[in-house]
């Protein structure tokens, strides 16, 4: 059958930035062919959208409508990978169309599989400082699942001060800063500063004090400030579409977080599936092998896009992550491309 795929990683399109559908909308006016399959990131589904409202973005609409321009019946889905047996979660939208009739985007089989389908075993694991570290305080076994940040509370996460990643904390420092992860997030402290919530507000030792009252708490705050568990920082306000701190706000404790705080962002529980697989993160997801830590293998890395066992890539794990981040799921794109081979098989 005649036809192409094509995909990009960023949902989006304009015309003097050069954005892929355009060529997609020439090839398909040029050649003709009978069918197509093209995929995106979830996201392009309420790209530019009108109305809050809205079901679709404007990105969305004219895409279709110029497919539509061009004579073909298209329909489109967003569909997970998880439910085409790979152990990932991976949203992408599929928009396909054909000359004759409108593809079936429904009912599709769905099988389900679990990490442990895909992982190789006895692979050699890693160390490094954090990782000695962090086995030196959690069992192996406790340690599927768990996601490594400061932001969020809560039991599947580990903490900077769990591991004593920064030095030695107390355990009313430590109640204290897991306290300060839930309280911070309070639309009420922002209403007593009069500013606009944010997602992790700076409590001044009187806020504190209203759920952490201690006799030391001063003393427990500036510790942990020159460890830099905390900041000592003044809220911020709206200045256009970013944030900035006000000076004339009183300082407050904060929790030093990052994006990139910990050189492990996930530890990841063979009974589960992945979470969506991008270049960046890649090389930050762990997995137990034995009694130690690694990260996922190239092949197992192809083996959450649907990959066969005998296709190569041999190339430096770090450059194939940057592929794997970027690829399309096999299975997926094998079961939508199916519908449309149907509907030009039928018609002879």
């Amino acid at each position: 059958m005649p036809g192409f795929f094509l995909r990009r990683q960023k949902a989006g399109i304009c015309r003097h930035k050069g954005y892929a559908f355009f060529d997609v909308e020439r090839i398909l006016k040029e050649k003709r062919p009978y069918g197509f399959v093209l995929e995106n990131v979830e996201g392009l589904v309420t790209h530019d959208k009108e109305n809050a409202k809205d079901k679709i973005g404007r990105t969305l609409k004219t895409i279709l409508a110029h497919l539509k321009d061009l004579g073909y019946k298209v329909s489109w889905d967003v569909l997970n990978a998880k439910f085409f047996g790979i152990p990932q979660e991976r949203k992408r939208i599929y928009i396909v169309g054909t000359l004759r009739e409108y593809p079936d985007l429904s009912k599709f089989k769905h099988t389900t599989s679990v990490l442990s389908d895909i992982l190789e075993k006895g692979l050699p694991v890693e160390h490094s400082q954090f990782i000695d570290n962090l086995l030196a305080h959690y069992p192996i076994e406790e340690l599927e699942g768990k996601s490594l940040k400061d932001k969020r509370g809560g039991e599947n996460n580990i903490h900077s001060w769990d591991i004593e990643m920064k030095g030695f904390v107390s355990k009313p420092q430590r109640d204290l800063l897991n306290m300060m992860l839930k309280e911070r997030r309070k639309k009420k402290w922002a209403d007593e500063y009069g500013i606009d919530w944010m997602d992790g507000m700076p409590l001044t030792i009187g806020q504190i004090r209203t759920f952490f009252d201690h006799p030391k708490l001063e003393e427990l705050l500036n510790d942990l400030v020159q460890k830099k568990y905390l900041r000592y920082e003044h809220p911020k306000k709206k200045a256009g579409k970013r944030r900035e701190p006000d000076p004339e706000l009183p300082k407050g404790y904060n929790i030093v977080a990052g994006k990139m705080s910990f050189e492990i962002s996930k530890i990841m529980s063979a009974k589960d599936i992945a979470p969506t697989l991008v270049a960046m993160d890649m090389q930050r997801l762990y997995v137990t092998d034995g009694d130690g830590l690694r990260t996922l293998s190239l092949r197992e890395g192809l083996r959450l896009f649907g990959y066969p066992d005998d296709y190569k890539l041999d190339i430096e794990k770090s450059l194939g992550y940057d592929l794997l981040g970027n690829t399309v799921v096999v299975p997926v794109i094998a079961a939508v491309s199916a519908r449309v081979l149907e509907l030009y098989c039928k018609e002879g």
